[in-house]
């Protein structure tokens, strides 16, 4: 993953409602969800959604497919694990970063 796409899917992870909705499609796995599902779930407009969901899509953080004449949103896992991984390689100016025992990060 190069830094340009890092630092988009960051910024779009970086809305309070942006990523409950990533966490939400997260959780809810390869089913997906629906823009309706998501709507009643999270309490917010359509209009609202529809905009935040883009900012994630453009990101590459979700995808999008039609069916019938409803749409499906899926993390995208591919991505999401990209991101993770540069995070994780690029930490600690390439030291390898771990947990100590009481479940802190170590400082490198």
């Amino acid at each position: 993953m190069e830094s340009k796409e890092v630092v988009q899917a960051l910024a779009a992870l970086a809305h309070p409602l942006r990523l409950e909705v990533f966490r939400a499609l997260v959780v809810a796995g390869q089913s997906g969800l629906t823009p309706g599902v998501m709507q009643e779930a999270l309490n917010v407009p359509p209009a609202t959604l529809s905009f935040h969901l883009k900012e994630l899509a453009n990101a590459s953080l979700v995808t999008q497919e039609r069916a019938s004449r409803n749409l499906i949103y899926r993390a995208a896992y591919d991505n999401m694990n990209a991101l993770l991984g540069y995070l994780t390689d690029n930490c600690c100016q390439g030291a390898a970063c771990a947990v100590d025992a009481a479940g802190d990060a170590c400082k490198c």
